[in-house]
């Protein structure tokens, strides 16, 4: 019985998207919007990984000597930050030391000598090193590139594969010298069948996708 149920989820589900198919056939004479632009990861040497601020990332900023003009800041989403004294300094893209030096020269104006430090709460990171996975895990979702990453690092991030995955004929997108390269995945012989080869190093702004088996 529990078979059959899968075969009629299945055939169910392929009858929606073929329905889908249709009305999107139906309706080509709708102008077609442009392939969405390349992004190339911001870190440029991966041995020397440095996490990089991103917007939604919550910064500490204290100020030596200075509590009054410390405190924490959330990177708006157009990359910036607004301290105490200084408006509108840019924060994604940079590491928390790139950061907390511009800082200083800023506060140089006000203050004598700055010492300033940055500590991130709660790791976002900008659009461009996230990891995504989307597709047929458990839990679809972007993750924090940590270093030295791997496949298996991610799928237990993402609660591994459901029940109706095709990990062998899962992909991965990565930029390659400004242009998107596809590689293929054997996420189903990592997983179950603990094939270690099938493990790779990911890289910040991998996106891993996984299609669905339906038989």
């Amino acid at each position: 019985m529990k078979g059959i149920g899968k075969f009629i989820f299945r055939f169910s589900r392929l009858i929606a998207i073929s329905c889908s198919v249709f009305i999107v056939a139906c309706s080509s004479s709708l102008p077609g919007l442009p392939t969405a632009t390349v992004h190339p990861s911001l870190t440029k040497n991966i041995n020397d990984y440095s996490y990089l601020i991103g917007p939604g990332d919550s910064l500490n900023v204290f100020v030596w000597g200075n509590a009054e003009v410390s405190g924490t800041y959330k990177v708006r989403p157009d990359g910036m930050i607004t301290t105490s004294l200084v408006e509108d300094i840019h924060a994604s893209g940079k590491t928390p030391t790139q950061l907390a030096r511009e800082i200083e020269a800023k506060l140089a104006n006000y203050i004598r000598q700055p010492i300033v430090s940055v500590i991130v709460d709660g790791f976002v990171g900008p659009f461009s090193e996230q990891v995504r996975v989307i597709g047929e895990a458990s839990q679809p979702k972007a993750i924090s590139y940590t270093k030295n990453m791997t496949l298996l690092d991610a799928m237990i991030q993402v609660g591994g594969l459901t029940e109706y995955a095709n990990g062998n004929h899962a992909s991965l997108i990565r930029v390659v010298n400004g242009k998107q390269k596809q590689y293929g995945l054997k996420i189903d012989d990592l997983l179950e069948d603990g094939n270690i080869k099938a493990n790779v190093d990911l890289l910040p702004g991998d996106i891993i996708i996984i299609p669905e088996s339906w038989f």
